[in-house]
């Protein structure tokens, strides 16, 4: 008999924006390049982005009538993922670094731990 403790079952990602006929309202505010803003009817709003080849991608679910934009959604998905992972990239983590002098310490080794905290410092490195 097999024991299945630490099984977790597997959790299917749901996509953050409802496309196409995912949408399910009467009414929605298109925005965006191609189109004239305003508010139409969900049956015109995949007509013309069906036209354009493109996806019709709601942008904001909660807003009264819903905000939706024609767009190419892979590309969309894309850009996205590569400004999360420029986000990542830019935000540096910032270290600790500990120095200790003891009172034995000599000159030479006070000296050279001086120099290394100085180029602790310029990294951007906190100094303990």
């Amino acid at each position: 008999m097999r024991n299945n403790r630490g099984f977790q079952p597997r959790v299917e990602k749901k996509d953050a924006h409802r496309i196409n006929n995912l949408i399910r309202v009467p009414e929605v505010r298109l925005v965006g390049d191609n189109v004239e803003p305003g508010v139409y009817k969900i049956s015109d709003a995949l007509r013309m982005a069906d036209e354009q080849e493109f996806d019709l991608v709601e942008i904001s679910p909660n807003a009264e009538p819903p905000v939706c934009k024609i767009m190419d959604y892979k590309k969309f998905l894309y850009m996205q993922k590569k400004r999360e992972k420029e986000m990542k990239a830019k935000s540096t983590q910032i270290t600790v670094k500990e120095i200790r002098f003891g009172p034995q310490t000599d000159e030479h080794d006070y000296e050279f731990k001086r120099k290394n905290a100085e180029k602790f410092l310029k990294e951007g490195s906190k100094l303990k």
